[in-house]
């Protein structure tokens, strides 16, 4: 091996050493399963989703200014052989410093200051507790299904004559107006493989360490599916906990002060 392509292996192992801005909150991941964890703040028990995300490098930055016409970022996750990657392909990875990755994703972003390729995410100052995140995936497949488990319909009743009906969706379509069948009408068909979002699902822990970050309720997909988690779209980015008062009130309402007779509240 000459010391070119030895300069050239070594530099496509590990992804670029600069960290990119905090200001890019968006990040790929593997879906690891489901635990249950204690919330630091108000010590309750959460049903919670495990995704090892990051570290992940980005490949490309595309301006609105430039060739493409828009803002977008393109990350990459995972590991993979080269042989089983185009050349095309490939050529990407070591124009950005970066090894031959599993997944590749194009994220869309208002701005791209600060982005640049060879740059890597990770979750150390990215996200923390309390956060509220946007998780992507895919769902799982269900194959060919029914309407009563694919729409959740109630099917036909089982006496009175009907003989094998009780699963049916029944009458389709009218006969003298149309004739035929709307599009969109709900039937029998493939159930499930559709990107699926889960919105506004709070941050409960984050592992830097580990490259975890635990995420409450369900997340789309199946174990060791890819997700894309980014800071959620809602207005309210932050869990905000409520203040308690420290002023004690009888039951009338009155404010209870020590050593004082009860002040009668405003009106």
């Amino acid at each position: 091996m000459s010391e070119q392509e030895a300069k050239t292996e070594e530099k496509t192992e590990s992804p670029g050493a600069a960290k990119a801005p905090a200001t890019f909150r968006s990040i790929l991941g593997e879906k690891v399963g489901m635990t249950q964890v204690f919330h630091p703040k108000d010590k309750q028990l959460y049903d919670v989703t495990v995704v090892k995300a990051g570290p992940c490098p980005i490949l490309r930055v595309k301006s609105e200014g430039g060739p493409d016409g828009y803002n977008a970022v393109q990350l990459a996750y995972g590991s993979r052989k080269e042989k089983n990657i185009a050349n095309a392909q490939l050529g990407q990875f070591k124009k950005a410093g970066a090894s031959a990755a599993r997944w590749v994703r194009e994220i869309r972003v208002a701005d791209v200051k600060g982005l640049e390729a060879g740059q890597s995410v990770t979750l150390d100052g990215v996200f923390k507790t309390g956060d509220y995140v946007d998780v992507q995936g895919v769902s799982k497949g269900k194959g060919f299904a029914g309407v009563m488990k694919r729409h959740n319909f109630k099917g036909l009743p089982g006496s009175h004559g009907a003989s094998d009906k009780k699963r049916s969706p029944g009458s389709l379509a009218s006969r003298r107006a149309l004739g035929r069948v709307l599009p969109g009408q709900r039937m029998a068909g493939r159930m499930g493989s559709e990107t699926v979002s889960s919105l506004k699902l709070e941050v409960i822990k984050v592992d830097p360490a580990e490259n975890l970050i635990f995420v409450c309720g369900s997340v789309p997909g199946p174990n060791g599916g890819l997700v894309t988690v980014r800071e959620t779209s809602k207005a309210k980015k932050h869990r905000v906990d409520p203040v308690k008062s420290t002023v004690k009130k009888d039951k009338m309402g009155n404010i209870i002060t020590a050593g004082k007779k009860p002040t009668a509240a405003k009106k």
